[in-house]
């Protein structure tokens, strides 16, 4: 297998984590793509994947799966017992719906704030910016972040007892966020103590 990546960026960044947590991490082969150069536009890249995003995975047979979700999910199910998107079909509902509030309410808003609120990438790679846009978008993820925190009151992880999919993708929220310099509020206790326990698993820490 391979994986295109830029490595640092939050999106790889889960891919990563979700490929450790697995034990996978020696059997991928990992294929730098320089975004921040323009690589990703490339026309040999968007023939792997059209939307010009990383991380793509890409299996031997030729197949190129992108996107994180999806990416996971093959992972995560290589050796049939799925541990980080669900084994049951409710412990698959509850993961995905997770995933996605933490996808949408924190990750992606930080992304938005970052790349038209602040210099991004750069003006060649970032084109159309709207301020305006993006600074709304950093108080979404601000509510995003009082979500999870209370969530997190009652229950170790954002889909109950066990590490999903879902964390991993809050994780990498917060990273962004902090790289954005989009602080956690003060009084999301139960968030920072849960950024903290995830930090220290292996698959991170390492």
């Amino acid at each position: 297998m391979k994986i295109y990546e830029f490595e640092g960026f939050p999106n790889p960044a889960r891919v990563r984590i979700a490929l450790a947590e697995k034990g996978l991490t020696d059997k991928v082969e990992f294929i730098s793509v320089n975004v921040p150069e323009g690589e990703h536009q490339s026309e040999a890249f968007r023939a792997k994947n059209p939307s010009a995003a990383v991380p793509l995975l890409e299996l031997e047979d030729g197949t190129c799966i992108s996107e994180c979700t999806a990416i996971t999910e093959y992972l995560d199910h290589l050796d049939g017992n799925p541990t980080l998107t669900g084994g049951t079909p409710k412990e698959r509902a509850v993961i995905h719906m997770m995933q996605r509030r933490a996808e949408s309410g924190l990750l992606d808003a930080v992304g938005t704030y970052f790349h038209h609120a602040t210099p991004g990438l750069g003006k060649e790679i970032e084109g159309y910016q709207c301020a305006e846009w993006g600074n709304h978008q950093k108080e979404v993820a601000l509510k995003g972040m009082r979500y999870l925190d209370g969530l997190l009151a009652d229950r170790p992880y954002l889909a109950g007892e066990n590490f999903s999919m879902a964390d991993i993708t809050a994780f990498a929220g917060l990273g962004f966020a902090g790289f954005a310099s989009i602080d956690v509020p003060e009084d999301c206790a139960n968030l920072k103590d849960w950024q903290a326990r995830v930090a220290a698993r292996p698959s991170i820490a390492a």
